[in-house]
């Protein structure tokens, strides 16, 4: 029996009776300048409902007054937009015209059953109701008091039932249009695209820098050479420093949406990550064709994480090698190249993260990636057209 009661002590279920009250107020206000026509304001409601902005407020009272949570809630199925098509101007007006009657039913479970209540204890106890017509020539008797719990009971659950309807309604009919899911849909794609696009920055970023930090301090600690130490603790700095740009600016993103992307390093500060290389003791042997300014803003920054991308690959898993770079821009595609021995024995972590990140990137541009042995080296081969 309590489970039944349970819904009687909900705030959700009488804000909703409220909700559904609001237009029986503006039918009790006709009813007293003319009841004859009490059909008036229904009909004034097609043309009110199709008003744009008349579905905006109609979809901000079902968030606050129907969905538990209110407009906190994101799933609550209701859109709050103006009307876009005619589709939803319909909607709107069948909409208007489902609260009104539901709201007439409202307010026939809330007054007139308790009132039947009353009136029944009354005959139980043998006085005759004279406010009702409907038992004014009713004999009293006791037997009317068994009904007064049924009344009771029915006009409670009329009450919750008609809240849960009106919301049910309430989605189907104000909920997201097609082109607004398609919208939503879009939206959301976008920011999975950008959460992505962070991720690899972080890991082409953070990623080199520690790699190249830790084969840093490798080297220094075999060579034993004090003057090696240095230089190797002044790449370390230097890199370390960089990294921490990137963090920044990454970091930067993520609080300011906002932010232009125009501070990310381009192919024209490649000669620091090639200086970077050769301080961890590669052996880096580059050439660039072509001239890297007149590259495209997305091309040459996704060009740059590339490149950094497949040195850090290098000092991981291969170390201190040979390395052949090439760069090329000719007309309508920038080429990118990294080569270095194959070893029988990759030494460092690696679960293809930064391999499966340069593909994306160079199809994202609408480009192809080719990595993998290739005569005897491990070959990054890159080609991203610059229109």
């Amino acid at each position: 029996m309590a489970r039944f009661l349970r819904p009687l002590f909900r705030g959700t279920t009488y804000t909703r009776l409220l909700h559904l009250w609001v237009p029986m107020l503006f039918e009790s206000v006709w009813l007293f300048i003319d009841m004859e026509h009490w059909w008036v304001p229904a009909l004034l409601l097609v043309p009110l409902g199709l008003v744009p902005a008349v579905r905006l407020g109609e979809g901000v009272q079902a968030q606050l007054m129907l969905v538990p949570g209110g407009r906190r809630d994101r799933d609550a199925g209701i859109s709050v937009a103006p009307s876009a098509t005619w589709a939803d101007r319909l909607r709107t007006v069948v909409w208007l015209e489902v609260r009104m009657v539901l709201g007439a039913l409202a307010m026939f479970s809330c007054v007139w059953l308790p009132t039947f209540a009353v009136d029944f204890a009354g005959l139980a106890f043998g006085s005759v109701p004279g406010g009702n017509p409907l038992l004014r020539h009713v004999q009293p008797h006791a037997a009317y008091g068994l009904l007064v719990p049924i009344a009771l009971l029915a006009s409670g659950a009329s009450i919750v039932g008609l809240g849960e309807l009106v919301t049910v309604i309430a989605r189907r009919l104000l909920g997201p249009s097609a082109v607004e899911r398609l919208a939503a849909l879009e939206e959301r794609t976008e920011r999975l695209l950008e959460r992505n696009r962070i991720a690899r920055e972080l890991h082409d970023s953070i990623g080199h820098a520690l790699t190249v930090a830790v084969v840093q301090a490798g080297a220094a600690r075999a060579a034993g050479d004090p003057e090696f130490t240095d230089r190797a603790l002044g790449a370390i700095e230097e890199t370390g420093r960089a990294a921490l740009e990137d963090l920044e600016r990454v970091l930067g993103v993520l609080r300011e949406q906002a932010r232009p992307v125009s501070s990310r390093p381009t192919l024209a500060e490649a000669d620091r990550l090639l200086e970077s290389a050769r301080g961890s003791g590669a052996k880096v042997d580059a050439e660039v064709t072509g001239a890297l300014e007149s590259v495209p803003g997305p091309v040459s920054r996704e060009g740059y994480r590339i490149l950094q991308e497949s040195l850090t690959n290098v000092l991981r898993h291969a170390g201190s090698v040979p390395v052949r770079v090439r760069v090329c821009v000719d007309a309508g595609t920038l080429g990118l190249e990294v080569r270095n021995p194959l070893r029988a024995e990759i030494p460092g972590p690696g679960r293809g993260s930064g391999l499966r990140g340069i593909r994306e990137r160079a199809a994202l541009l609408g480009g192809r990636a080719h990595t993998g042995p290739d005569a005897g080296d491990w070959q990054v081969h890159v080609e991203l057209p610059l229109r």
